[in-house]
């Protein structure tokens, strides 16, 4: 090997242990292709255990970006952070959800979770939709509920 391919590859040496560059930042500071490269590191004994802990250090990046990355998604999920009308759109899915499922629900429940609307009456011991609702709601909505 000539003294010019000798200083070359020193210096990939160099580079690649030392600085911790990539084959493709090693090419273009030598100006030689990534491959060529790649064919004088890989023959140096140190390799395996420089390209081993490089990966464990990669995991382990990645792992702390997850987690930073995480932690970022749930802090802006929180409903600390949401202002009065993103919490009670939050309220309303959720509610939506809950009554929109594949189960149906009893007309005890339902007077429950729509109390506002429905009145007591004592003499017949149910519970009626209130004047100025019963324009305002669907057919499935029950006009009058029997509460034993």
């Amino acid at each position: 090997m000539n003294k010019s391919k000798f200083n070359r590859n020193e210096e990939i040496y160099k580079l690649y242990f030392y600085s911790k560059m990539t084959f493709s930042e090693i090419s273009k500071v030598v100006n030689i292709s990534i491959s060529q490269v790649s064919r004088i590191v890989r023959k140096n004994e140190n390799y395996i255990d420089e390209k081993a802990k490089r990966i464990n250090e990669n995991k382990l990046k990645n792992k702390e970006f997850t987690k930073q990355f995480m932690k970022k998604k749930r802090k802006s999920q929180t409903i600390g952070n949401r202002d009065e009308k993103a919490i009670l759109d939050y309220s309303h899915n959720q509610a939506s959800c809950e009554l929109s499922g594949k189960r149906t629900i009893n007309n005890r429940a339902f007077r429950n979770w729509n109390s506002s609307i429905y009145e007591f009456h004592q003499k017949t011991k149910e519970y009626r939709l209130k004047e100025e609702f019963k324009n305002k709601t669907s057919y499935a909505v029950p006009k009058k509920i029997k509460w034993n």
